[in-house]
């Protein structure tokens, strides 16, 4: 992800840190992918309470972004509750790697202006 975030005040630097943070546990699967659409839906709600006290910021525009990339998976695989075979895992892998690589960036990018990139979770 191209460009650069420097958090204006300590407000929008906590509100980068715990997005952040929040890349860094809820949205990956576990080994099988069980549970990934139910992280990215926890995500999306830590996003909506991130929103709430960044408004107006660069991490405003940052948390849309992850709201957009996780929410479409979310209403994709909402009531598929048909087990997974190798095709259908191949398009659920897909759309969670797609996600998987804006959260990195957007991660980097927090991370680096915010300056925790020395810092792994």
């Amino acid at each position: 992800m191209a460009g650069q975030w420097v958090p204006r005040d300590h407000d929008e630097l906590t509100a980068g840190w715990r997005l952040w943070l929040e890349l860094g546990s809820s949205a990956w699967p576990r080994p099988g992918w069980d549970g990934a659409v139910r992280g990215l839906r926890e995500l999306v709600k830590a996003c909506a309470e991130i929103s709430a006290t960044a408004a107006g910021t660069e991490v405003a525009a940052l948390v849309r972004s992850m709201h957009l990339a996780a929410s479409w998976i979310c209403e994709l695989w909402q009531g598929d509750t048909t087990p997974l075979d190798g095709e259908r895992m191949a398009l659920l892998h897909s759309d969670l790697a797609g996600f998987a690589d804006h959260a990195l960036g957007v991660r980097t990018l927090l991370a680096e202006g915010g300056g925790w990139a020395s810092l792994t979770l």
